[in-house]
């Protein structure tokens, strides 16, 4: 492989990018983007790295969910010294929530430099605790890449202290697949995984064309190829950018979960304080939640508002509008202390066997894996509602209705609540009140407008998920203009 005299290597290629955790059906992939150019430079002896990726739709579908753009999108992400950064032309950006509200992006691109063919050999050359492994591997049943009887070898050890790294080399002496599991609030342990084919020598170092990436199991779900980038040139050894950790980067607070309150109605509120909120809704002896987004951390945030506000009642129903990961993370806290999940029908399956899974969540567990309450462990299968005609929550006074959307290009299984008395609609990815409109974002909002009107709901405020509230003329304005 040659990777005794390699430091450093910049590469470049073009390939495509799958948008992890916001697939249009759950037993389809991530929905994918065109990278039309990508480079990336790797200091292997500074665990340090800069990659560019410059992608657009392409020829591929426009469905599926993920930050919307339009034409063409720059990402640049860099880690060095334990530090992770973006970069937008010359202005540095922190990266924010956790990498899917799961793993830390500082872990996470460390790991995705220790997943590359040479920055696992030195790392496990370099490791204390390394055990190795040789096994003929006879049919595989995923289809993976050592099939046939060929004898690989499988080389093992802990990185960053904590995840578990297992790489495979081949009988060419070649890496060709290196695999670790991150913390993740949907999968709980989710696969991390590169694997490495045809390879080609560059100023006397083996380095593969094809760059397949994989996050998610195909074990447990279809949605897990996340890139693949086909190499047209390495560069061995360049001069390498200067990674110095920028200031504002080194010397930021850890970022905090905040909530703030507001009552849109009697008994009705919006609890925001991030990029993604929640509603609500009181009843007579019970109250509801609508979406739970993100992760734990979230969740317990919000439950402890709810009780604030709500003092005495338990919450009895939390409501999930659809399910990428960023809006479905938070829901185990609430199944662990018994409320009921309220949710598309397509989405009961992939629930019940991966999402609410009591197990499998060894790196970041959360209160459902670590107490398994009694009442919830009887409660086979997971108590979940699931939507596919209008559904009703009601204590004989207040009514919330959840009504299955038709015709979404974000989500085959997407939800919206409407409250009847107080004409509120809420929705999460469809409409984004008080932000300006961008023509990509009319089409989501012309099937809401379609969805309001086959209902027949008399609507005259929206709550959105995303953003603020809004009157519906400003709704309607905003589509007309």
């Amino acid at each position: 492989m040659g990777t005794a005299n390699l430091d450093a290597v910049e590469i470049s290629g073009t390939g495509w990018y799958g948008q992890v955790g916001q697939s249009y059906v759950l037993d389809g992939d991530w929905p994918r983007f065109e990278v039309f150019e990508y480079s990336r430079v790797i200091d292997y002896d500074a665990m340090a790295s800069r990659e560019d990726l410059n992608r657009r739709r392409g020829s591929y579908p426009a469905i599926g969910g993920g930050a919307p753009f339009a034409g063409d999108q720059l990402i640049t992400e860099v880690v060095s010294d334990g530090y992770a950064w973006n970069l937008q032309g010359d202005r540095v950006i922190r990266p924010g929530r956790s990498y899917l509200d799961g793993v830390s992006h500082a872990d996470f691109r460390q790991l995705d430099i220790l997943l590359t063919p040479h920055g696992f050999l030195q790392a496990a050359l370099e490791s204390d605790d390394a055990t190795a492994i040789s096994t003929p591997i006879v049919n595989e049943s995923n289809g993976g890449l050592s099939q046939g009887g060929r004898m690989v070898t499988v080389i093992s050890f802990t990185a960053l202290g904590k995840y578990r790294v297992n790489g495979t080399i081949n009988d060419q002496n070649l890496v060709e697949l290196v695999t670790t599991w991150v913390p993740n609030p949907v999968y709980g342990d989710m696969l991390f995984e590169m694997r490495y084919t045809d390879y080609e020598e560059f100023d006397g170092i083996m380095f593969p064309t094809v760059l397949h990436e994989h996050q998610g199991d195909p074990v447990l779900n279809p949605a897990h190829n996340s890139q693949e980038i086909r190499v047209s040139n390495v560069r061995v050894n360049p001069n390498v950018p200067d990674f110095g950790v920028p200031n504002e980067i080194r010397r930021a607070p850890p970022a905090a979960v905040n909530v703030d309150s507001q009552e849109v109605a009697d008994g009705v509120w919006r609890i925001a304080g991030g990029s993604h909120h929640s509603v609500l809704v009181e009843f007579d002896d019970f109250v509801t939640v609508v979406e739970a987004p993100l992760n734990e951390a979230r969740s317990l945030a919000v439950i402890e508002e709810v009780g604030r506000l709500v003092p005495g009642k338990p919450i009895r129903y939390v409501v999930n509008t659809h399910q990428h990961f960023d809006h479905a993370g938070g829901l185990r806290t609430y199944l662990a202390q018994g409320s009921y999940v309220v949710t598309h029908e397509g989405n009961r399956e992939f629930y019940e066997d991966v999402l609410f899974h009591p197990g499998l969540r060894s790196l970041a567990p959360d209160r459902l894996a670590t107490y398994y309450p009694m009442f919830t462990a009887s409660r086979r299968p997971a108590p979940i509602e699931g939507v596919n005609r209008k559904y009703v929550i009601s204590d004989g006074s207040r009514t919330l209705d959840v009504h299955p959307v038709l015709g979404n290009a974000h989500t085959q299984t997407m939800v919206i609540i409407h409250l009847p008395a107080e004409r509120i609609l809420i929705n999460a990815d469809m409409y984004n009140a008080g932000i300006p409109v961008q023509p990509f974002r009319l089409p989501n909002m012309r099937t809401l407008a379609a969805n309001i009107e086959r209902l027949g709901l008399d609507v005259e405020q929206h709550v959105t998920l995303h953003a603020q509230t809004g009157t519906h003329e400003e709704f309607l304005q905003a589509i007309a203009d």
